[in-house]
């Protein structure tokens, strides 16, 4: 019978990029994982930071071709979305690539003050700050435009937005204005509860905003909740947001930044096959020609990449504690972590990530079911992106497992160093960095949880 990796290698190709065996086991761009479960244990946590800038500068040379392939008159910005991952390594290591940072919330902006008394960033950097706005978060947005950062952006949300900075400011500010965008046809709903709709825009600034001389709309943001994709559904919305654009700006010579969101995909499984080169280009390449048609001026361009930034940084290793065989198909390996706390997209959204073993690469394979630890009945993972079924060396050795590409969202949204489903503790994480002699760098950055931490939580400390 085959081994696991001849199996592998049939069905989808293998070695891919970023993945490699010797001598029967898994490296992850060049690091030894088993050599990292060794020294630190399981579960863990890690990410590899230098992915964050090769996604970054990737991205920068896909727009900067297609500006040049299209005689492209605007610039290109690119942002950092924070609501993937806040934790300061990422956007330190962001920050090594001349970015700036799109925000959701209030305590964005304590973060981004913190970065600059740091020296991580400085007072130029441009901060697009989305969300429907709490007072707080209004508040912060004003004392840091009064405390010099001369880029930040409110973009508003709704009509009455502008008002408190209106009341608030008296100093020249630079403001967006967000598109209510139509949601795909499969929706609960027909719009996004999220902007101002589109006939409402170019009323609002003539009637309430213009007369202001302080303020000045500069930009004009959309987000897809789909992402960006080759589909009709979102040629359709960028035709008709780059459209409203062309509109405003001939009643609104300030006008000069298009944000066309974020969405820019990461690769989830291991047959992931997407363009990224060719969809650059078409937007580019699309936005021009309304432009012309509209004899405007192209427009800046700004991206707000979250989940390509940072997804394909980390992973999350797992030991088999034990193997059930609960009738005659059903072969069960159960890990010693859980979907629902370590990898809640699994659980809540259905998110597919890519899934290898770590050792044993040339045993046999067999069909099995991934069982997280908790007693919930949902804590399980059955299901390849690419086929409806997981694969695993068929073995009595000890085994390790790896799901890949898992760095956005996962861990603020189970809550890092919180409380979690059956008291589950937050795992190891190790930040892995390359020295210039090649070799890496381990640092661990949390250790796992302990009772002591989760009692002090729950009150009885």
């Amino acid at each position: 019978m085959q081994s696991y990796q001849e199996f592998l290698d049939l069905s989808v190709g293998f070695p891919q990029e970023g993945f490699e065996v010797y001598e029967d086991e898994l490296y992850f761009h060049d690091i030894n994982l088993m050599e990292l479960i060794e020294t630190y244990g399981t579960p863990l946590k890690f990410t590899y930071l230098p992915i964050i800038t090769k996604k970054i500068q990737q991205a920068r040379l896909w727009f900067q071709r297609a500006i040049v392939n299209n005689n492209y008159r605007g610039k290109y910005r690119y942002c950092y979305c924070t609501k993937s991952s806040h934790f300061r390594h990422i956007v330190e290591e962001a920050f090594k690539n001349d970015i700036h940072l799109e925000t959701s919330a209030a305590f964005d902006m304590s973060m981004i003050d913190a970065l600059e008394k740091k020296g991580v960033l400085n007072k130029e950097v441009y901060v697009v700050c989305n969300g429907f706005k709490t007072q707080q978060y209004k508040q912060y947005i004003v004392d840091m435009i009064h405390d010099g950062f001369k880029n930040i952006i409110p973009i508003l949300d709704n009509k009455e937005e502008f008002n408190f900075y209106d009341d608030e400011l008296d100093m020249e500010c630079n403001l967006g204005i967000r598109i209510a965008t139509e949601e795909q046809p499969d929706s609960q709903f027909y719009t996004s509860r999220l902007g101002i709709r589109a006939e409402d825009i170019v009323d609002l600034y003539q009637n309430k905003i213009a007369s202001h001389s302080n303020f000045k709309v500069t930009m004009l943001h959309f987000f897809i909740n789909s992402g960006i994709s080759d589909t009709q559904y979102y040629w359709n919305e960028l035709e008709k947001c780059v459209t409203l654009y062309c509109k405003f700006k001939k009643v609104n010579p300030h006008l000069s930044m298009l944000d066309i969101g974020g969405g820019m995909p990461f690769k989830d499984s291991l047959i992931f096959d997407f363009d990224y080169e060719y969809m650059v280009n078409e937007i580019i390449k699309r936005i021009k020609e309304i432009c012309a048609e509209h004899e405007v001026m192209e427009p800046d361009i700004i991206t707000e990449f979250g989940k390509y930034t940072v997804a394909e940084a980390s992973g999350i290793l797992y030991k088999v504690l034990g193997r059930k065989l609960q009738n005659d198909r059903e072969k069960w390996l159960m890990l010693d972590g859980s979907f629902i706390t370590n990898l809640p997209d699994v659980w809540a959204l259905n998110q597919r990530y890519i899934l290898l073993p770590i050792n044993n690469w040339d045993s046999e394979y067999e069909r099995v079911n991934m069982g997280g630890i908790t007693c919930d009945g949902q804590d399980y993972y059955n299901q390849e992106a690419h086929m409806n079924n997981v694969f695993m060396p068929k073995t009595r050795k000890v085994q390790y497992i790896g799901f890949f590409h898992t760095g956005a969202y996962q861990e603020t949204l189970g809550g890092y160093g919180g409380i979690h489903h059956c008291l589950l503790p937050t795992p190891k994480h190790i930040l892995i960095r390359r020295n210039r002699d090649e070799t890496f760098n381990y640092e661990v950055f949390g250790e796992e949880q302990n009772s002591k931490q989760v009692l002090k939580i729950l009150g009885y400390i």
